[in-house]
């Protein structure tokens, strides 16, 4: 087949028609030996041939989009008419300084968006889904855009297909192929061949690219990669995430726009009166050019951007790769974390600790301390007896790829974490799985089903019978067991015997140990029912011990006013172990709800619904009932954050507000359904998120409310002297020119810094916002509507006493009100730290970023003033040593009264 001219973007196809050749005929063609795989030397090889296996990508926001899109902005619109009306009016230095304001404007969008983008790509980049391959003999995992033709695909139950893969081996393998055929029932594949013509759907040895595995196990080839995969020749995926607004970012663009043109009707209306009145044309001119440029808020539509950008870095650098920009906002807002167990509360580095058989009860420590400080002694040097038929069907029954060099966990072993303890627990006691597999060949599995909660291998003695082992939840083997093993022989298991092991099984789950049985029987049959007249070998415990942290996490939560509750698949009393010492419940008599005990479908009742909103702790729950769960929080108006990993949570990851999946164990189908994925697993990262979820929303909540003020500001101050000014010598306090100036300079650089503030350190302590609450409230309008009036008093009552009591100049006077303002700006942003919070010790004065922005602006500032060429063009005069006396203490006005409310709230809360 010829090679793409693009292969670098386009991938390829190696085989054609692969579904209409058989096994042996696709390996030759790809020239692969299927036990091993390929080397690094033809990986590389193909992949130069090949190109990375991607998509053909929509076309993405280039720099010259994003640069073309900062003009279609109101911020944008209303400079360019200030600009017309100052060239029309022959303001040639105010047309040359909102042009030079346009440009920064401009590139301050530009850069902002470009960064972000960039970063959206890179996060992108560290989302990338793995795929597990053989390659050089031995398993391993690789990104999915690494694989080329010929690639040995292992395939387990939840995997999304990562390229066109010609099935080599199925085990029960079923696959959700909608995304390709709309067909919405799973369909079985097996490998073999079909006719040439057969249409996509009935291609029954092929797994195709996007479809996902919802059961079973299977091997294949790579056969098509990239844009040569049937998904790539019928779909063109878009990947433009980042040029899509946040509703955050949308809200706050209105917002500058509804401020923007209500700004610009008062500009209109002033100027109109004025001039009705018989005002100085030319002062009406520089009064509503002044109003306009006032109106602008330049800093409001790229301080989102900042923020979200910032902190999806500082999120990705805790481990949290965020997929959808909203999420970042909604973090703040979490009500509720249902949480799993495995891997996210625990370690998930399972152990064998306990093997329970008829006669005795076996301690496996392996040198890990059990929870009390005891430790295992009696560790058997050489199994024998049940217990080494209990630790065989442990090995047997089991998909996991355990390295000969693999002495425990930290080594590598691939596959799930039970199956890998019980893999390792009988290789520490001297049953190794491969040696075991070359005396007793596999011959058929059975694999796990989720319904049934048992797993069967069919194995080859050296006699020529069939030995059966079956493992599974306690009760669901006790149900197909007929007999039990003990040292002296097998006896019938009778209703008494079967009451005495679930109980066993209950003290090993009280203790937090998973618990597994485990059964055999011998046949003739290898396609016989593995689910009947069992013998039951015993029971094993395996121990997860919680994360390191996780109770001070769940703790850390519960002060913030943050339920979280679990959500588990294991047992009740397994659950309420783990729930104990991580601190989600309290109370030893804690109520467990198992998921049998919920309602099936249909709205919850009263009782049910309260039931459901005062528990803690859930056990023995599947999929469908978290969704249920998640659906009836939601209507309480709970903001709900779930974790999961499985293909079947992918519908309960949607559903919840921050759908949250595992990075390392989670399935393909629920990293792309989350709006969050934790490269780590943990419990931890997640109340890590929410905290700059808070972080991030309270900081634009700050940088809006500065821009917002401080406009505001200059909008009152020109306003009213244009009033004023009608009757007394009163001059405008500030010129078009210098509102562009300080709008640059004192509107930006403070915003952006306040954006990226660290937080205060009782943002944890707080509760959650509501689900809807806006940017900013009624009562932060109460607040922007007081602090504007105080800093136009300042600005005014500035000019006026410069003016008719220190008897200055008119542009003396107004470089005095000019800077009034500048400075007045820069101390009130040390008025907007957290509630609660001291003067000196709170997150605006630990935030480097503002001192950054204040070293920045200061020198400017004088610039504007003193440097020769920049005071003529601003018309500024320095105001000596009266002036700057005058000008620093009325800009100090609105910092001392809003330290002054800031205590009386602080003293308010105290005493509530």
């Amino acid at each position: 087949m010829p090679t793409p001219p693009d292969a670098e973007h386009a991938g390829a196809a190696a085989v054609e028609q692969s579904w209409a050749r058989g096994v042996d005929e696709v390996v030759g063609a790809l020239e692969v030996d299927p036990a091993r795989g390929l080397d690094a030397q033809e990986v590389e090889r193909r992949r130069e041939r090949h190109g990375p296996n991607r998509l053909g990508e929509a076309r993405r926001r280039g720099p010259l989009r994003i640069l073309v899109d900062q003009f279609a902005s109101t911020v944008v619109l209303v400079l360019v008419a200030a600009e017309v009306l100052a060239l029309v009016f022959g303001r040639g230095a105010e047309a040359i300084a909102i042009a030079a304001v346009l440009i920064v404007n401009t590139a301050i969008g530009f850069v902002s968006e470009w960064r972000a983008t960039r970063a959206m790509n890179a996060l992108r980049e560290l989302a990338r889904p793995d795929v597990r391959v053989r390659r050089e003999g031995a398993e391993r995992t690789v990104a999915e855009d690494e694989l080329v033709p010929g690639d040995v695909v292992i395939v387990e139950a939840g995997d999304r297909g990562p390229a066109d893969v010609r099935l080599i081996e199925a085990n029960g393998l079923q696959v959700d192929e909608s995304a390709l055929t709309g067909e919405s029932v799973a369909v079985a594949k097996r490998t073999d061949a079909v006719g040439d013509d057969a249409p996509l759907a009935e291609r029954s040895g092929m797994f195709f690219k996007g479809t996902v595995a919802t059961a079973g196990s299977a091997e294949g080839l790579v056969v098509a990669t990239g844009t040569a995969t049937e998904l790539g020749r019928i779909s063109e995926l878009a990947a433009t995430a980042e040029g899509r607004m946040s509703p955050l970012r949308r809200r706050l663009d209105r917002l500058g726009r509804r401020l923007a043109l209500l700004t610009l009707v008062l500009a209109a209306t002033v100027a109109a009166l004025g001039l009705l009145v018989g005002q100085d044309p030319t002062r009406m001119i520089e009064t509503a050019l002044a109003l306009a440029v006032a109106a602008i808020p330049e800093a409001l539509p790229i301080v989102a951007t900042i923020a979200l950008a910032h902190g999806m870095w500082l999120l990705a650098r805790q481990n949290a790769v965020v997929n959808r920009l909203p999420a970042v906002e909604t973090l703040g807002a979490t009500q509720v974390i249902l949480t799993d167990k495995t891997g996210t509360l625990t370690e998930n580095r399972m152990q064998l600790v306990r093997v329970v058989t008829a006669a005795d009860e076996h301690h496996l420590g392996g040198g890990r301390e059990r929870r009390g400080g005891a430790q295992a002694e009696d560790e058997p040097a050489e199994p024998e007896g049940t217990l080494r038929r209990v630790l065989e069907v442990g090995a047997l029954c089991n998909n996991v790829s355990v390295a000969d060099d693999a002495d425990d966990e930290a080594e590598g072993p691939q596959g799930d974490p039970t199956e890998v303890a019980l893999a390792l627990g009988a290789r520490r006691l001297g049953l190794d799985r491969a040696t075991l597999l070359e005396r007793q060949p596999e011959v058929r599995e059975e694999p796990f089903d989720a319904e049934r909660m048992l797993m069967a291998t069919f194995h080859r003695r050296e006699d020529d019978d069939v030995r059966v082992a079956v493992k599974g939840a306690p009760g669901a083997v006790l149900d197909v067991c007929t007999q039990v093993a003990g040292e002296e022989g097998t006896r019938e298991l009778g209703e008494s015997a079967r009451r005495e092991w679930v109980e066993r099984a209950d003290a090993l789950a009280a203790e937090g140990l998973r618990v597994l049985a485990v059964a055999e029987r011998s046949t003739e049959d290898a396609d016989a029912d593995p689910y009947r007249e069992l013998t039951l070998l015993g029971l094993v415990g395996l121990e997860d011990p919680p994360r390191e942290g996780v109770r001070w996490a769940v703790e850390e939560c519960q002060r913030a006013g943050i339920t979280v509750v679990l959500a588990t698949g294991d047992q009740a009393a397994t659950a309420h172990a783990i729930a104990r010492q991580t601190s989600i419940v309290a109370d030893e008599g804690a109520e467990v709800v198992e998921g049998a005990d919920l309602p099936a479908s249909g709205d919850l009742g009263e009782d049910e619904r309260r039931r459901v909103l005062d528990t803690r702790v859930f056990a023995r729950v599947n999929p469908e009932q978290k969704l249920r769960l998640i659906e009836a929080l939601q209507a309480e108006g709970r903001v709900v954050a779930m974790t999961g990993d499985g293909i079947n949570d992918a519908p309960a990851l949607e559903t919840a507000d921050i759908g949250v999946a595992m990075g390392r164990r989670g399935t393909d189908a629920a990293r792309e359904a989350a709006d969050m994925v934790l490269q780590d697993d943990a419990f931890e990262t997640i109340v890590a998120a929410v905290r700059q979820g808070r972080i991030i929303f309270g900081n634009i909540r700050k940088a809006v409310m500065f821009v917002l003020c401080t406009n505001l500001a200059e909008v009152l101050a020109v306003a009213v002297a244009s009033v004023l000014g009608a009757f007394t010598a009163l001059p405008l306090p500030l010129l078009p020119l210098q509102i562009l100036y300080l709008n640059v300079l004192t509107d930006v650089f403070p915003a952006l810094a306040l954006a990226v503030g660290r937080g205060a350190d009782d943002v944890m302590t707080q509760p959650p916002r509501p689900r809807e609450e806006a940017v900013l409230t009624a009562a932060h309008w109460r607040e922007i509507a007081g602090w504007s009036l105080v800093l136009a008093a300042s600005v005014l009552a500035a000019s006026a006493v410069a003016t008719f009591v220190l008897g200055m100049a008119t542009l003396q006077a107004i470089t005095v009100s000019f800077l009034t303002l500048a400075f007045g700006k820069l101390w009130f942003t040390f008025v907007l730290r957290a509630p609660g919070t001291g003067v000196l010790r709170n997150d605006v004065v630990r935030n480097p970023w503002v001192w950054a922005a204040l070293a920045l602006c200061v020198p400017l500032l004088l610039a504007a003033v003193y440097l020769p060429g920049l005071s003529d063009v601003l018309r500024t005069r320095a105001p000596g040593a009266g002036g700057w006396a005058l000008l620093l203490g009325l800009s100090l006005v609105p910092f001392a009264v809003g330290q002054a409310v800031r205590v009386r709230q602080s003293l308010a809360a105290a005493r509530g």
